[in-house]
């Protein structure tokens, strides 16, 4: 097959001139630049290669089998020859293959088991933009072998619309970037209606788009739900005789995938609907007109509660650029997006280490023997402290952090280290088989249209599927999706026992107990629909629930909503007797001091325990001194941080650090939103409660020193210098700047509210954080109302203050209005000394 010209092709002889000079190399290249197929192609015979292998990392399974099997076809074979792949589940890799297009988590497991990367010359980072965590985590592993192990290896991160100039100057490394092939792409917003769902509006979007323009429609939607309701509505709609709709996911059976990405064979139009795998690295032929959600179903993760759950999150800019330049591949294009234009994006998507659960992390680390990793973004303290303890519960880590020879085992599995432990939980084949449904389950889309909370109706479901019996509520494509899922367990665990046909009720939370050890719960003696779990919190069932009554439960989703009790999702009842006997040393009579809430007070118990379910409880006398620390501290994790003596003056100064920690990521701040202080209390909060029984004893004071104990000397110097609570203005008084954090723990920009008149002669809009960001201006009339709120100063100086002036001259006639704000002296009083 003849090589067709890419943009990327006049730039391919300097990228190996660079890495023959420079064993790093960030290289930018806009969508359809020809960057994922053609570099390593170009790469192939280079000296510095000596014969050895490329290893590509794809995000998304969709991505790697499709640039592979490009690549070959491009040199005339068959994928799996020169050129292979390596996705979960499937492998397409042979002795001659020397391009080995890979998901993310798969490189990980490369360099854990060959940290000299024997045969390998090259790894190649794909769209890094996006972040993933397996990503970083495999960069972070690569960085490390470079400089200890293989100062030969090459690395090259690539992407369309990474922050490339950040990137290169944290792997100190030259930067490339490449022209694109784009034609123009018209932008317009799309309005939606009042009340307006969004798959109406994309339905509306979608039938005028195949009216005014030519060529295929490709749809960004966050999910398959959405997809599923679009592709229902448009089935229902008038479209155009001819027009087929297609779905495109990473979790389509392989035909459909290629069907997708293949032109359609008989010219007919096509509208594609489409998750975010559709954003990078594939092509889809014939697209003209782009219908973006602006919304990405992205794994969100709250410390303060470890529940872990995926979100429709808002994309970012650079995310949006991307998806619209999809329609300008061929020729001329539209993109249409579904959010109101007022609405702002952050420029860069946010990466994935910062917002996830970090048990795969934490046990990859130990595995390796190190934290001394260098992260393009450093996991969160808070969360990976979440995760080492759930790893010990998993015992994949020992009471001193180590791997045990469970958690290798588990790592070896190349899934959750939930998943893993219950994999290996199992004592027989019968219920290897049954932990290979489980674990399917966990993993797949809800098969049922019901809103039953009882995991067994899930898998009576599929049962009856494998019976060859059809479920009224239940969805065929989802049971088949599962059923597979588990065959290709029961192959992963080398396991030869056919999927059992019935079992007891409680068989599958006896398994799942393995995953979820800190969501086993223990029902209220006083409520049948309460129920304390072992992580030491609470939550309820569905007033209608099917688990109603059941003594044990463990749960495998749950909802942390902003107050009270978690609600119980899905959850399986356990068997008390094998969970005794599978968790026997967690059963134990502790005696000491506890907190309780309704004396709000501490008191001295004997009491046996689950981890933290207390199953009895009896008075024990007076409280201990040396205990209360403890139990205070505990405390304060059940009631959470309102329960402190917090000051508007220390909230100001967790979201200065919280700010600045954004805004300079190299300074290496601490995390100390809400839910990493909650997860970090043993380290900053404990030592304040030594020598106090009551809550109420400790002071603000007191809290402000524990709070600022979180960073060390020389960081309280920076914080005080980069983000000051405090700025001197021309009029020579110091003022406060107010900091603000998002709901999502992201900062606002910063406020400064000063009186115009003090700010005579400045030029510009005064900045902190070494520059990097300008305060925003609240410029206040001589009786402090609002007049203005600015980030440019100097507009505001030539464009606006001529007007204010007019307003305000008559209205505070004793206060200086100068026809040149430039040259005027600054005041705080009302008119300046000597006039």
């Amino acid at each position: 097959m003849e090589s067709p010209a890419f943009p990327i092709t006049p730039l391919l002889p300097a990228i190996g001139e660079s890495l023959a000079a420079h064993p790093r190399l960030v290289l930018e290249a806009p969508p359809g630049a020809g960057k994922t197929t053609q570099v390593p192609l170009a790469l192939l015979d280079a000296p510095w290669l000596e014969g050895r292998k490329i290893v590509m990392l794809e995000p998304r399974r969709v991505a790697a089998r499709s640039a592979a099997t490009f690549m070959a076809r491009q040199r005339g074979e068959e994928a799996g020859a020169t050129v292979g792949y390596r996705i979960r589940f499937e492998n397409k890799v042979s002795a001659r293959t020397r391009i080995e297009v890979v998901t993310e988590g798969i490189l990980t497991r490369m360099i854990q088991d060959d940290p000299l990367l024997e045969g390998v010359g090259a790894l190649l980072f794909d769209e890094f933009h996006e972040r993933h965590l397996a990503a970083d985590l495999g960069l972070a592993l690569a960085l490390d072998v470079q400089a200890q192990l293989r100062e030969d290896l090459r690395l090259v991160a690539m992407s369309a619309t990474l922050d490339g100039e950040r990137l290169a100057r944290f792997l100190d490394a030259p930067r490339l970037s490449s022209q694109g092939r784009a034609h123009p792409v018209e932008v317009a917003h799309f309005p939606a209606r009042r009340d307006e769902s969004l798959e109406a509006q994309a339905r509306r979007a979608v039938e005028q788009a195949l009216a005014r323009h030519p060529g295929d429609v490709l749809v960004f939607l966050p999910g398959q739900r959405e997809i599923a309701r679009l592709g229902a509505a448009l089935d229902a709609a008038a479209l155009p005789a001819g027009v087929e709709v297609l779905a495109l996911h990473g979790d389509l059976p392989v035909e459909q995938q290629s069907r997708v990405l293949q032109p359609a064979p008989d010219g007919r139009r096509r509208v594609v609907l489409a998750t975010n795998v559709a954003e990078s690295s594939v092509t889809l032929p014939g697209v003209r007109v782009v219908i973006d959600s602006g919304l990405a179903r992205e794994p969100r993760f709250d410390p303060s509660s470890g529940f872990s759950r995926l979100d429709a999150v808002a994309i970012s800019q650079a995310s949006a650029d991307q998806r619209a330049g999809r329609a300008g591949r061929v020729a001329e294009g539209w993109a249409w997006r579904l959010w109101p234009e007022s609405q702002r994006l952050e420029a860069q998507r946010r990466a994935e280490i910062g917002q996830v659960e970090l048990a795969g992390l934490a046990l990859e680390l130990a595995a390796w023997g190190s934290d001394a990793l260098r992260f393009v973004d450093p996991p969160p303290p808070g969360a990976l402290a979440a995760a080492r303890e759930l790893l010990q519960r998993l015992g994949a880590l020992s009471d001193a952090g180590g791997v045990t020879a469970r958690g290798r085992r588990m790592l070896a599995l190349g899934t959750h280290p939930r998943l893993a432990a219950m994999l290996l939980a199992a004592r027989d084949p019968r219920e290897q088989a049954l932990a290979a449904d489980v674990a399917a389950l966990v993993e797949a889309r809800d098969p049922l249209r019901s809103r039953s909370d009882a995991l067994a109706e899930r898998w009576r479901a599929l049962a009856a599927f494998r019976g060859g019996r059809m479920p009224a509520d239940a969805s065929r494509p989802a049971l088949a999706a599962i059923d597979a899922a588990a065959r290709q367990w029961r192959g992963r665990l080398r396991c030869e026992a056919g999927p059992p046909a019935q079992v007891e009720a409680h068989a599958l939370g006896d398994l799942l107990a393995h995953a979820f050890p800190d969501r086993i719960a223990a029902r209220h003696p006083a409520d049948p629909l309460r129920y304390q779990l072992a992580n030491g919190r609470a939550a309820r069932l569905f007033e209608d629930s099917a688990l109603r009554g059941e003594p044990w439960l463990v749960a495998s989703e749950l909802r942390q909503p902003p107050r009270g009790d978690a609600l119980l999702l899905r959850a399986a009842p356990l068997d008390e007797a094998r969970l005794r006997a599978d968790f026997a040393d967690r059963f134990a009579e502790h005696e000491g001091a506890v907190w309780d809430a309704d004396k709000r007070a501490l008191v001295a118990r004997r009491q046996t325990r689950f981890d933290r379910i207390v199953l009895d409880s009896r008075p024990a006398g007076r409280v201990d001194p040396a205990q209360a620390a403890d139990a205070l501290t505990e405390a304060v994790r059940e009631l959470g941080l309102e329960a402190l003596p917090w000051s508007e003056g220390l909230r100001q100064w967790q979201a200065r650090v919280a700010s600045l920690r954004a805004w300079m990521p190299e300074l290496g701040l601490p995390e100390v939103t809400d839910a990493a202080l909650l997860a970090t209390l043993d380290d900053w909060l404990r030592p304040a409660f030594a020598g106090k029984t009551r809550l109420d004893a400790l002071a603000e004071d007191a809290l402000g020193q524990a709070l600022k104990s979180l960073l060390e000397w020389d960081a309280r110097q920076r914080l005080d210098r980069l983000a000051p609570a405090r700025i001197a203005v021309p009029s020579g008084m110091e003022r406060r700047v107010d900091y603000a954090l998002d709901p999502q723990g992201l900062p606002r920009p910063p406020v400064l509210a000063v009186k115009l008149q003090e700010l005579f002669g400045l030029a510009d809009t005064p900045r902190i954080a070494d520059g990097r960001v300008p305060l925003l201006l609240h410029l206040l009339s001589p009786g402090g109302k609002p007049l203005q709120v600015t980030a440019d100063l100097r507009s505001f100086w030539d464009r606006t203050y001529p007007e204010v002036r007019k307003e305000m001259k008559g209205r505070y006639p004793k206060h200086p209005w100068p026809d040149d704000p430039w040259s005027a002296t600054a005041t705080h009083r009302a008119k300046p000394r000597g006039t």
